[in-house]
């Protein structure tokens, strides 16, 4: 390969398809659009779920549950994988987490430490939630457990209420 194979035909500013100017343009008469039909006519729109009269597929198909977009993102870590990661006396917060292992990957609200696996290291984990099992067994090892406070919910003040003027007929 040459360099100057590499944009042999890449076009960076093509020109646009000029319809309807005639019979030499290659898109005269009906514009790219053919005879007759609905979508030959100007002015027509479509669905974009539209598959010509059948059914939909997305009408066809079931739908199940709720997706709760205010859920809390939960990251789960098993206490295995904490004993295998970090050396006796070392400090588990989220924010170590990140940076020593491969543990914590992507966004997420609240970290949970769920009791899957032995953990024999002295840890001391900080974290929003706490399996039972991974809270016995982080003790039983001689670590300690740490319980962060979860996001505060945001509580938009609410503006003061008109007091109501007394009425001028009062006896």
């Amino acid at each position: 390969m040459n360099l100057s194979d590499i944009h042999r035909g890449v076009k960076k500013n093509k020109p646009r398809k000029r319809l309807g100017r005639g019979i030499g343009s290659g898109q005269g008469k009906t514009a790219g659009r053919g005879h007759k039909g609905q979508w030959s006519h100007n002015g027509v729109s479509f669905l974009s779920i539209f598959q010509g009269g059948t059914m939909p597929l997305v009408r066809r198909i079931p739908k199940r549950g709720f997706n709760n977009r205010w859920a809390k993102a939960v990251l789960i870590v098993n206490v295995g994988d904490l004993d295998a990661g970090f050396k006796a006396g070392d400090e588990v917060t989220p924010e170590t987490l990140a940076a020593n292992t491969n543990l914590a990957k992507g966004g997420y609200d609240e970290l949970k430490v769920l009791g899957n696996g032995e953990i024999k290291k002295k840890l001391k984990i900080s974290a929003h939630r706490f399996s039972a099992s991974a809270k016995e067994k982080i003790e039983k090892a001689g670590g300690q457990v740490i319980v962060l406070p979860g996001k505060a919910p945001v509580v938009k003040a609410k503006p003061p209420r008109k007091k109501k003027a007394k009425s001028a007929t009062a006896e």
